[in-house]
């Protein structure tokens, strides 16, 4: 697991590489603030957020397994990145969101190339990833990296109805 704290973005965003106290809750509300309005999900999607990103920390990740990538602007919270390392050589994409303020300049795309690259120097042999189909410039990002399409199935509980897709990648 890479140990930089922070880098510095051309955007004047900053990316942080590690947890911080308050973080499990500002993710969680990241979710909410991006994908409540954006794309109608609900406290339900919300909550299913923070009981991950808490079970996530519970066993130990980032610390002892995975990464975590933090995009903070004026000292607020934008946008998230994980890896949380399923066992077996399998690493789970988890928690990808941006605030519209921060799309549109490379700053996805650089995120899950250096998730890539942490994945492989883990040892990672296998990328899985879950998200909808609304989310068309997070899947050109995940396609762009060699993630496929594996799954589809339509998804009610977390607002309106949504195709909820499945995507992997075989690391070389």
């Amino acid at each position: 697991m890479s140990t930089a704290a922070t880098t510095r973005r051309s955007d004047d965003a900053t990316v942080r590489r590690a947890l911080r106290e308050g973080d499990v809750q500002a993710i969680a509300d990241l979710h909410r603030r991006v994908y409540g309005p954006e794309y109608g999900r609900n406290e339900d999607f919300v909550a299913s957020v923070r009981r991950g990103v808490e079970e996530a920390r519970r066993g130990g990740w980032p610390q002892r397994s995975g990464a975590v990538w933090l995009v903070e602007r004026c000292g607020r919270l934008v946008g998230s990145l994980a890896l949380t390392d399923e066992g077996g050589g399998v690493g789970r994409v988890r928690w990808f969101v941006l605030e519209a303020d921060v799309r549109g300049h490379g700053l996805g795309r650089s995120l899950v190339a250096e998730l890539l690259d942490e994945a492989r120097c883990s040892g990672m042999r296998r990328l899985v990833l879950e998200t909808f189909s609304a989310l068309t410039a997070a899947a050109r990002i995940y396609r762009d990296a060699g993630f496929e399409l594996r799954w589809s199935r339509e998804r009610e509980d977390w607002g309106p109805p949504v195709t909820y897709q499945g995507y992997e990648l075989e690391l070389l």
